[in-house]
């Protein structure tokens, strides 16, 4: 069992807590994209896919200096 009192074990916990979230998120997710036919899965997929670039894509108007 680990030292409850020591240097860093908040940040660890809250670390394992977000993943969990994620988890738990990804998890209740599919439980609804089971539910859906072929073209709702496709629209989601769509979907999913614009909002990773937004968030993550190498995005080429920021590496613009004026």
């Amino acid at each position: 069992m680990t030292d409850q009192t020591r240097w860093g074990i908040l940040e660890v916990q809250t670390k394992n807590k977000a993943i969990k979230y994620q988890r738990d998120l990804v998890s209740r997710a599919m439980d609804q994209v089971i539910k859906m036919d072929e073209s709702g899965i496709t629209d989601l997929m769509i979907e999913i896919e614009a909002e990773y670039e937004r968030k993550y894509g190498q995005n080429k108007k920021d590496n613009l200096v004026l």
